[in-house]
C-alpha cells in the first residue's frame, strides 16, 4: 500500500503493508529510530509522536491512518541550525536525561503540551506526561525542564 503523508515537515511516500503500525513504518521503513519501541500496547509513551499536533502512541496507530496527515517525530524537533531546541537543551541542563530511552517521548509530550498551552502549571505538565513512563529521573527534572522552557518562550515572545 502506498502511504503518503508529511513527516517532520517533509512529504514522504512509502510502500508498506496496510497492517503495520505507524511505529513500524517509522522505524523499519523510514529508519527513524528515535521513536522507541517498548511496550507496544500504549502504556509507556516511548513511541510518542505528534499526529496533526496531537500526542499519540504510534504503536497503537495503523500506518494508513497517517495518510494525508502531519507526523512529527523526535527527529523533527530541533533548532533552526539543526541542533537541540530550547526544550531539549533544558532537558540537559535540568538533568532530565539519564538512560535516554524515554526522552524522545517525553520531549514530544512536552512540545505537544507547549504548543497547546504556552504557560502550563506544574500540575498540567504532570498530567501531560502521565502517558510517559520513566524509570530513571523521577519526573521532577522533566517537569522542571518543561516549566523552564515555557517561561523562556513566554519571555522571548514579549
Amino acid at each position: 500500500m502506498l502511504i503518503e503523508f508529511t513527516l517532520n515537515d517533509q512529504p514522504v511516500s512509502v510502500e508498506a503493508p496496510a497492517d503495520i503500525t505507524l511505529l513500524a513504518l517509522l522505524r523499519d521503513y523510514l529508519k527513524l529510530t528515535g521513536t522507541k519501541e517498548a511496550c507496544e500496547v500504549g502504556e509507556c509513551g516511548a513511541c510518542s509522536v505528534m499526529l496533526d499536533g496531537e500526542l499519540v502512541n504510534s504503536c497503537l496507530i495503523a500506518a494508513p491512518a497517517a495518510i494525508g496527515r502531519r507526523v512529527v517525530t523526535i527527529e523533527g524537533i530541533h533548532d533552526a541550525d539543526g541542533g537541540p531546541n530550547d526544550l531539549q537543551r533544558n532537558f540537559l541542563s535540568h538533568g532530565a536525561v539519564q538512560c535516554g530511552f524515554c526522552i524522545p517521548g517525553m520531549v514530544i509530550a512536552g512540545e505537544a503540551l507547549l504548543t497547546k498551552n504556552a504557560q502550563p502549571s506544574r500540575q498540567e505538565i504532570r498530567v501531560a506526561l502521565a502517558g510517559n513512563l520513566c524509570r530513571c529521573t523521577g519526573y521532577m527534572q522533566i517537569v522542571d525542564a518543561i516549566e523552564a522552557t515555557a517561561n523562556e518562550r513566554i519571555k522571548k515572545s514579549n
